[in-house]
């Protein structure tokens, strides 16, 4: 396994989510770790920006589940932005409709995937996010 890790400062997010796509891009599910308020959310909406999603990109912590389109190829794709802060065992998230999120060949942003350890893909990437002094936060992702 290896690790690759930028540094940056949350004003830099845009350049950041160009770097961070082109790493992850060939992986579907994104499973992003981090402490709250570590930027996974904004690092998702960067990401989705840069991908042209039109929608209000927000945490999905009520709703669990988000879906925003992307035009791709010529076409319509979805990608999903999950949330399981709340969620208490695997069982709900499949109750959740997650499972089915995860293995539909979409892109995944999956925030707080340790708490369906088992439910994610054996090829996901992962990706911890610290935030460190002031503004600066570090992104490792894992390969």
């Amino acid at each position: 396994m290896s690790f690759i890790t930028k540094e940056y400062s949350i004003q830099d997010i845009d350049s950041v989510a160009k770097w961070f796509w082109d790493q992850v891009k060939d992986h579907k599910v994104i499973a992003l770790h981090g402490n709250m308020g570590a930027g996974k959310t904004t690092l998702v909406s960067a990401v989705c920006k840069l991908l042209g999603v039109q929608d209000a990109v927000s945490s999905p912590t009520f709703s669990i589940i988000n879906e925003y389109m992307y035009s791709h190829n010529e076409a319509q794709d979805v990608i999903f932005h999950i949330d399981l802060y709340r969620l208490k065992d695997e069982e709900e998230a499949i109750q959740a409709g997650v499972e089915d999120c995860l293995y539909s060949g979409n892109y995944c942003f999956v925030e707080w995937p340790e708490r369906i350890p088992d439910l994610l893909p054996p090829d996901a990437i992962h990706v911890y996010l610290h935030q460190d002094e002031g503004n600066t936060r570090t992104i490792e992702i894992t390969q």
